[in-house]
């Protein structure tokens, strides 16, 4: 595998992610009898401070192209001490990824890697195994997402026989360029797509419809997206992904 590696202990601290606004209580309705379509999510985990990480962000910005795909780019923060501090770097993104590596029993944490749907983990360059991996169309719990002047509003709606799962609320910037002045990549321009800006759990979802609330002025000023996960514990699998636009 390509990039950098770092051991990680299986005691790595847990993911704690702010509660932006409790859940309403669930809603009345009849579950529904087939899931909805919806698109593949790709995790990148990267690093501006990550020589071999470029080619996995420009593989990417080509599938954040797709229509049939949610590309997310996770950037850590555990490679800010070769030199170059990541100006996109959430703690948030190697809590989440370090809970992955806890989930598969791994003694390695790397970048760059993606994450399929929560499930597949892949090293970020390998296009030909990410295409694979999306090759089969994907089916999903209904979520819809509300957006006004002041509050998102989140709804799952009820669909039987289906795992419990986690809510989670992210917010994105569709792109932006760097120079990069230190580091591993010194004097190389970088160009990312769908940065994470936040990560935030709104709650679980046991099967029945479920609403949440989140108030607009939580999110980062910068994020122009969001997009909501419905995710089994685990992490686990995917099952339900909705996106929107966030007008300023």
């Amino acid at each position: 595998m390509g990039g950098f590696y770092l051991r990680v202990r299986a005691t790595l601290p847990a993911i704690v992610l702010v509660l932006v606004f409790a859940p309403m209580p669930a809603m009345c309705g009849a579950a529904s009898v087939l899931p909805a379509t919806r698109p593949a999510v790709v995790e990148l985990y990267t690093s501006q401070g990550c020589s071999d990480c470029p080619p996995a962000d420009a593989l990417l910005g080509k599938l954040a192209q797709r229509s049939d795909v949610l590309a997310l780019s996770f950037h850590v923060d555990y490679w800010d001490r070769l030199g170059w501090r990541d100006r996109f770097a959430l703690p948030a993104a190697k809590e989440r990824q370090f809970a992955y590596v806890r989930r598969n029993s791994e003694d390695w944490v790397y970048t760059p890697q993606m994450i399929v749907d929560g499930m597949e983990s892949l090293v970020g360059s390998d296009a030909a195994r990410i295409e694979r991996a999306l090759a089969a169309p994907r089916a999903g719990v209904p979520l819809h997402i509300e957006v006004d002047g002041r509050e998102l509003r989140v709804e799952v709606e009820a669909v039987a026989g289906q795992p419990a799962a986690q809510v989670t609320l992210l917010s994105y910037l569709r792109a932006a360029d760097t120079v990069i002045g230190r580091g591993e990549n010194s004097g190389r321009t970088l160009h990312e797509s769908n940065i994470v800006r936040s990560c935030t759990t709104l709650g679980a979802w046991q099967g029945k419809a479920a609403s949440f609330r989140v108030e607009r002025a939580s999110l980062p000023a910068d994020a122009e997206r969001i997009a909501v996960l419905l995710q089994q514990a685990g992490p686990g699998g995917i099952i339900g992904v909705a996106q929107a636009d966030l007008p300023h």
